[in-house]
């Protein structure tokens, strides 16, 4: 008795000190190699989903291809994330590159200055009722944070604002928002940044791979119509 009761105790002891982990929380990624120019796979895929908002230095019509493919386009832009955040600016996604972008995730697969709700859509719908099911527009949603945090970043650290983000089909019609409207997907969202106008924040939009900026008298909207086929594909708008 003595001894099953020590075997207890022991088991009981474990279970606190090492908690099992539930299929709903989420672990920073897994990098399993270092990553460069040549190389290709789904880690790369999600190596452009972090660097997206890194696609040029000034403003430039371009985005990062999300396609597990690292292209130049993707050297620069892990160049310019690593020289924001005082590494090594040598295109190649080591470990010190790897810590600094998990350190980047939150648990629940969002990011670090980013909830999912923030892009709740307005009518209580969550991401439901949109032109795309609710997991697409939620990781559609995902890889903008990334980009929003870059913009977040270039503006010096100033907390994003983020006005509207993924609308449902009556929301945006509630909104007044045109029939085609990126909202809809979970590509587009109206923000604001404290002490930057809505034309400061479409010239840093502008260099983090959005494609569609619009300015309005008091927030900006930002989304990435040219890189889903979405209809409207291709298409650049800026001001």
């Amino acid at each position: 008795m003595k001894i099953m009761t020590k075997v207890a105790a022991v088991m009981l002891a474990m279970a606190v000190v090492f908690p099992i982990i539930g299929q709903d929380q989420a672990s920073a990624y897994s990098w399993t190699r270092n990553l460069q120019e040549g190389s290709n796979g789904a880690d790369v895929k999600e190596l452009q989903i972090r660097v997206a908002g890194w696609a040029a230095d000034s403003a430039s019509r371009t985005f990062v291809e999300v396609d597990g493919i690292f292209g130049a386009g993707t050297k620069a832009a892990v160049k310019r994330f690593q020289s924001a955040y005082g590494l090594t600016a040598d295109g190649i996604v080591g470990p010190a590159t790897q810590a600094k972008l998990n350190s980047l995730e939150a648990g629940d697969g969002s990011t670090q200055n980013f909830n999912f709700s923030e892009f709740y859509s307005g009518d209580g719908k969550g991401f439901n009722g949109g032109k795309v099911g609710a997991a697409t527009v939620k990781e559609n949603v995902r890889r903008m944070m990334y980009k929003l945090e870059a913009v977040r970043k270039k503006a010096g650290n100033t907390p994003v604002q983020v006005n509207s983000g993924f609308r449902s089909l009556q929301d945006n019609a509630a909104a007044g928002g045109v029939a085609n409207s990126q909202h809809m997907y979970g590509i587009a969202a109206d923000i604001v940044l404290g002490g930057y106008s809505p034309t400061s924040i479409a010239n840093i939009a502008k260099r983090s791979g959005f494609s569609g900026v619009i300015i309005y008298s008091t927030f900006t909207h930002v989304d990435s119509c040219a890189e889903y086929p979405y209809g409207m594909q291709g298409t650049w708008y800026w001001p």
